[in-house]
């Protein structure tokens, strides 16, 4: 099944996607669509190809993202295969619906774009195993986990470049499993006005989505509508330069569609300080 999350104004109303028909279901997201699949009431029914696709799970409890979890973009870094799945968490506010404008923030000179393949939970989860992380899943669907890297990289921790307001496209479908092979081997891209950055399949993932949440639901409860990106592929040879105002973010993965997000400039002035008028008695060098 394929559900999505619809905004009308100011209000969200799940969808079950049928082709280019979007029927209306008496849910509040798609994430609640799935958890009464069994017991929807059909409402009313809009064009699929011109909904306004909100988020798919609109307010997550949890949002773990994982790092270095593609053998190709292990392989770009020139880093060993990790035993581990490397985590960091973003919160609600960083995410974004699949067709909204993203206003690239003036605090940052250098923003990447990274496609992730998202796994959204079905049900509460906690010191799972494989087996019962993969029946948790709700589904599979699109994220790009948009990254200010001079912020990113200004400590070791890298959450301060991953968590700034409205950076994280998620959707447009909630995609069940058994429509997609459980995600073994889809493509995926990321573009940005037309040209090619990112190239990778699922296939090349470390650590399987169900591993994941199996691992996460060890030291955490996982709570329906959160949501875990898996990480990203390698960039292709033609990558270049950080993202500006005015270009086309397109992020694609095979089965689940794709979020389509023009690029802004910031409304908001620079406010950084010189760190060494903030403090010239540490400054960096």
């Amino acid at each position: 099944m394929r559900f999505a999350t619809i905004r009308t104004g100011d209000i969200l109303t799940a969808a079950r996607i049928e082709g280019d028909r979007a029927v209306l279901v008496d849910a509040t997201d798609a994430v609640d669509a799935y958890r009464r699949r069994d017991r929807l009431r059909d409402i009313g029914e809009t064009d699929a190809g011109t909904a306004h696709y909100a988020r798919v799970s609109p307010t997550p409890a949890h949002i773990l993202c994982v790092g270095l979890n593609y053998r190709s973009h292990i392989r770009e870094l020139r880093l060993p295969t990790p035993e581990y799945p490397t985590f960091f968490a973003k919160f609600a506010s960083t995410l974004t619906g699949p067709r909204d404008t993203i206003t690239l923030p003036r605090v940052s000179d250098h923003i990447d774009g990274e496609a992730e393949l998202a796994v959204v939970v079905g049900r509460r989860l906690r010191r799972a195993g494989p087996q019962e992380a993969t029946e948790a899943i709700a589904g599979y669907t699109v994220a790009n986990d948009l990254s200010m890297r001079d912020w990113q990289h200004r400590t070791t921790e890298a959450l301060q470049g991953k968590v700034f307001d409205r950076s994280t496209p998620l959707g447009p479908l909630l995609v069940t499993p058994e429509e997609v092979d459980d995600a073994r081997d889809l493509t995926i891209t990321f573009s940005v006005d037309g040209v090619e950055r990112q190239r990778g399949s699922t296939a090349d993932l470390v650590f399987t989505p169900a591993q994941l949440l199996s691992y996460c639901s060890t030291f955490l409860t996982l709570e329906p509508g959160d949501v875990v990106l898996t990480g990203t592929p390698g960039r292709t040879p033609r990558a270049a330069g950080p993202l500006v105002p005015g270009q086309r973010l397109v992020t694609a993965i095979e089965g689940l569609g794709e979020a389509v997000n023009p690029t802004a400039a910031d409304p908001l002035p620079d406010t950084r300080p010189a760190w060494t008028e903030r403090n010239p008695d540490t400054a960096m060098t």
